[in-house]
């Protein structure tokens, strides 16, 4: 997917084809939609939200399977959310939906920065994207399940986002001691369990023991990177390089974390 960036302070770029050359820098917010093609081949659309003044982005898409995926990059915490809002299954004693939510600490070459991508447009809309980079899946071990009660010590960006996770609000031990220096405090439930000898859910027979389980998620679509280009200037013949697209990648990931019973983890039983 080719997108072009340019500020009035570059120089004027070199002819580039299948670009195009849009601008936004009055508005805070900037929204970005694009068609993918999903990991079950199906098509959808990711909503990419970048928010200039909080300096973070968003981005939103649906599975084929109806579960809602939300991914937040907050650039001004070193912060990245993950909220899954999974659809149940009644007839096999499931709720009616289930909300995880993950929340790790930010890798910035991840995706590029709020201001560029406030910057993006698409030429071609109605065009099914695919990466041009298929990046490895991030294997993430949840070891602290959040108190969703006690939400007030939270980040009000935090707090919004997994409100709904009562039951699997989850981060890292490592990356909590990271943001106590940024004002951000969590607090773990207690586990009346040892976690240390538990078996993953798959390999657990009883729907109410403690396990271990898993969630996959794939995001199809990313700007991960900006490409330069060079243009002459002068008559020396001098080079500058300046801002001319970016680079888009896909990016899986792997959570493992604990659940106080089976019942909560019925997809593990697939993959």
């Amino acid at each position: 997917m080719s997108f072009r960036m340019y500020a009035s302070e570059i120089s004027p770029p070199v002819r580039i084809s299948l670009l195009v050359v849009t601008l936004v820098s009055l508005g805070i917010c900037s929204e970005l939609k694009v068609r993918v093609r999903l990991s079950d081949g199906l098509i959808g659309e990711e909503i990419l939200d970048a928010n200039s003044e909080n300096d973070d982005i968003t981005v939103e898409f649906k599975q084929g399977d109806g579960t809602h995926i939300t991914v937040v990059f907050d650039f001004k915490r070193d912060v990245r959310i993950v909220r899954a809002l999974i659809l149940g299954e009644p007839e096999r004693g499931q709720n009616q939906y289930q909300v995880l939510c993950f929340v790790s600490r930010l890798d910035h070459h991840e995706i590029i920065p709020t201001e560029s991508m406030a910057r993006l447009r698409q030429k071609n809309p109605h065009l099914v994207r695919t990466a041009e980079e298929k990046r490895g899946v991030e294997h993430l071990h949840m070891d602290m399940v959040v108190n969703v009660s006690r939400a007030g010590h939270l980040n009000t960006l935090i707090h919004n986002v997994c409100k709904e996770a009562h039951e699997g609000f989850y981060t890292r031990t490592a990356d909590t001691k990271h943001w106590l220096d940024k004002g951000i405090e969590f607090e773990p439930l207690p586990q009346t369990v040892d976690v240390s000898g538990l078996q993953r859910c798959p390999s657990t027979l009883d729907l109410w023991q403690p396990c271990f389980c898993s969630y996959h998620l794939r995001l199809e679509w990313l700007p991960c990177l900006l490409k330069y280009c060079r243009s002459h200037r002068g008559a020396a013949g001098r080079t500058n390089p300046y801002k001319c697209g970016i680079r888009s990648c896909s990016k899986g990931y792997r959570f493992d974390y604990y659940v106080p019973h089976k019942q909560l983890c019925p997809w593990d039983e697939e993959t």
